[in-house]
């Protein structure tokens, strides 16, 4: 399952050094699977669309920090815990129930993301 920010996010920024995906963004800011990872091309996201690596996704959220559910692994793989979570000073990085995933499949994703 991935993790997502509600809207009780105070826009503090700690969240977003700690994701090994760099997966979390501020608000507003546009996105890219090629961001922080090896993925370049091609890359089909979870909902089947297929999408350049490199292009520019809009933004999740305008108001506040937003996780891209593809670049979301809760850090398996890199830590015991999803480390956003454990760092938010309001406990707003929660599971996101639109995004439920098993642990092998959010290792796949790690390894997909991480060649």
């Amino acid at each position: 399952m991935a993790i997502m920010i509600t809207d009780e996010c105070i826009n503090c920024g700690a969240c977003e050094p700690e994701c090994p995906n760099n997966a979390i963004y501020e608000g507003g800011v546009e996105w890219a699977i090629s961001d922080g990872t090896s993925v370049s091309g091609a890359f089909t996201l979870m909902d089947g669309r297929l999408i350049d690596a490199e292009e520019r996704q809009p933004p999740l959220s305008e108001d506040y920090y937003y996780i891209v559910p593809d670049k979301c692994t809760e850090c398996k793989g890199f830590h015991e815990e999803p480390q956003c979570a454990a760092v938010c000073p309001v406990d707003c990085c929660v599971p996101d129930p639109e995004h439920v995933e098993t642990e092998e499949q959010l290792l796949l994703k790690k390894e997909k993301l991480h060649l």
